[in-house]
């Protein structure tokens, strides 16, 4: 990276006892800016410090002398160096005069994206993301100048504060080719962003900090009409605008959606749900949460989409190292939700590395008396059960097509499966943690079978005809848990069912990853392959919450194995029968 910061210049504007401190000071190089506050003592600013810089407080005559060497104040108060990047921002009383003053230092950072270069290049829109002072801005100066100068493109940057090619009327090299627009009040903004297209016929549009409803607006305008934007916004990630009523437009806009009863029951949701309202203006997003770690969202809208359903995206992580060599990771969102991502390639293992004490440390669980009459009544089938299986004459699967089923090798794979009563985030947990070649549609004319809850296509002869005209088979579970739906799935791609279950198939079952659900499943896995398949005897869990016991049933169930509650609150716990 080449580094380009006229740092002089800004020094120069500083008073004499200021500037002479600064200018033999060890971290020089990396300034970020400089605080001058009427009666209070100058302040220095480093990437991850600050120091006063004297114990004698600013006065007056120390302020107005640093004004007298900058350019104009404009609406936004800001002012420039001419022919340099840096940034001066006034702080006024009550009266307009000028009491302090924040002199930051403007860079110009030529290799700086190279992390998203490839992204650059494919022509789309690109939003970037950002705390203050993680460099949005030194990233959008080096974008305008290689879209510019190498891509040979017809880039227009408009430059509200004159912070993109800085103060003057002739723009900085660091720019390039590009061309910069000023803007005469911050106010104006979004009539010179349609301005710039209408007049100056440019490729690409750059705009810095679009902050308000009107300016969000123009730039949907201008990605209609077919210009690639790069742009910064008000926000620290996506979550930030969808939440944010002024800018969700930049990321397609949120509505609240009424289903019907089909819908709502098929996707397993409420009738009134949120959803996007048309397409990003922006179709990839940038969070800079450092400035050598990036967050890429390659598709905007399959983001907002997913956050909107209550899930955790995706996204790629770009690191650079020192040697400018960038690695790009995949954010994989944990199915425990414990709020951490595991990156591509790395395996979260189901115990966790925790600190144990107890039997948890040892591993050892001591096993019930003989197996009491209570047993053969918890394993033995109820009478209820065998005549509600009689009087519903289906079987697991109805096939209405011959041949149309996958072949074990996997030749028709993947297999396109549209899931009805089922709920599709469990679907898609057990998809991406058990890497099935299965891909979920929501269109019945494409789907290769269809997944639903046998109560619901007792009830829905509209789906049986649909079925059966299109040749599509139906197969059938219990109930919309992840055991029935693991089973179903393996069942559709004709895949023997492990005697021992994989420990990745054991963290579909952590919905959420407090400490006391890790331990409750990790103690009921100790206790079935330990105790109960092994030895053939029952096991007595400690106890727990109803929320926690549920999770514990489940995890019983994907072992073909019978678990019964007992007990009063609080003291009610599991016992887990052998086969």
């Amino acid at each position: 990276m080449t580094i380009t910061d006229d740092l002089q210049k800004l020094l120069d504007i500083l008073p004499q006892d200021l500037r002479q401190i600064l200018e033999d000071h060890p971290k020089r190089d990396y300034l970020v800016e400089v605080v001058l506050d009427l009666g209070r003592r100058p302040e220095a600013r480093f990437p991850n410090q600050a120091e006063y810089l004297s114990e004698k407080p600013v006065t007056q005559e120390q302020i107005d002398d640093c004004i007298q060497r900058v350019g104009t104040f404009g609406g936004d108060n800001r002012a420039g160096i001419e022919q340099t990047l840096h940034r001066i921002s006034a702080i006024r009383n009550r009266t307009g005069k000028i009491i302090g003053l924040t002199c930051r230092v403007g860079r110009a950072v030529f290799g700086t994206i190279g992390m998203i270069r490839d992204l650059v290049e494919t022509g789309r829109s690109i939003l970037m993301l950002g705390r203050p002072g993680v460099g949005k801005t030194t990233a959008l100066r080096e974008i305008a100048r290689v879209l510019a100068d190498e891509l040979n493109k017809r880039v227009v940057i408009i430059d509200t504060s004159n912070e993109i090619a800085g103060d003057g009327d002739v723009a900085h090299p660091a720019i390039g080719r590009a061309r910069r627009m000023q803007v005469a009040h911050p106010e104006l903004q979004h009539q010179v962003m349609i301005e710039a297209v209408e007049n100056h016929m440019p490729e690409v549009i750059v705009i810095d900090e679009i902050g308000t409803e009107l300016e969000a607006l123009a730039a949907r305008t201008i990605a209609e009409r077919g210009v690639q934007l790069v742009g910064t916004a008000h926000g620290n990630q996506i979550e930030n605008l969808i939440k944010n009523p002024t800018l969700s437009d930049l990321v397609g806009g949120i509505q609240a959606v009424t289903l019907g009863d089909d819908e709502a029951r098929r996707r397993g949701s409420q009738k009134t749900v949120l959803e996007r309202k048309a397409p990003p203006t922006f179709e990839i997003a940038v969070e800079m949460l450092e400035r050598q770690r990036w967050v890429v969202h390659e598709s905007v809208a399959d983001t907002v989409d997913t956050l909107l359903r209550g899930r955790q995206p995706s996204p790629q992580t770009r690191t650079v190292d020192e040697n400018g060599k960038v690695s790009i990771t995949r954010q994989l969102s944990v199915v425990n939700g414990r709020g951490a991502a595991n990156q591509a390639g790395g395996e979260d293992s189901f115990a966790g590395s925790r600190q144990s004490n107890g039997w948890r440390s040892s591993g050892q669980m001591v096993a019930l008396p003989p197996p009491s009459i209570e047993r053969e009544r918890v394993t033995g089938r109820s009478e209820f059960d065998r005549l509600l299986d009689e009087s519903f004459n289906y079987t697991d699967t109805i096939d209405f097509s011959v041949g149309k089923k996958p072949g074990p090798n996997g030749e028709d794979l993947p297999l396109h499966v549209y899931p009805y009563g089922v709920s599709r985030h469990q679907l898609e947990q057990v998809i991406s943690v058990l890497s099935l070649p299965v891909v979920l549609t929501k269109d019945i004319d494409s789907a290769d079978a269809i997944l639903a809850l046998r109560s619901h296509v007792k009830n829905h002869a509209k789906l049986r005809q649909m079925a059966k005209a299109r040749h599509v088979p139906i197969h059938m579970i219990k109930s919309s848990t992840i055991p029935q739906i693991t089973r179903g799935l393996r069942r559709l791609l004709n895949i023997d069912e492990p005697e021992i279950t994989d420990e990745q198939e054991l963290q579909l079952f952590l919905h959420s990853g407090s400490d006391d659900e890790m331990d409750a499943l990790e103690e009921a896995r100790l206790a079935v392959e330990q105790i109960v398949i092994p030895k053939g005897q029952p096991v007595e869990l400690l106890p727990r919450s109803p929320q926690v016991r549920k999770m514990q049933h489940e995890l019983v169930e994907h072992y073909r194995l019978k678990s019964h509650s007992f007990g009063e609150e609080p003291n009610r716990r599991l016992r887990i029968y052998p086969a």
